[in-house]
């Protein structure tokens, strides 16, 4: 699944380097946190990967 704004891709980014140990999952706050606990590394991959062109910086509903 693609991130739908630059926002939710950095936080993707954030969880998938917490899974692969880059950083200390201590670090993580808010959505990082729930993704790292909710996905696996391939969805964060996948996530985290999406072209940022064009996407706006926060998801409106």
């Amino acid at each position: 699944m693609p991130a739908k704004s630059k926002a939710q891709q950095k936080a993707a980014g954030a969880a998938l380097s917490a899974k692969r140990g880059e950083t200390k999952v201590s670090e993580l706050q808010g959505a990082s946190k729930d993704m790292y606990d909710s996905m696996s590394e391939s969805e964060l991959e996948e996530m985290a990967s999406t072209e940022r062109k064009g996407k706006p910086e926060h998801k409106s509903d």
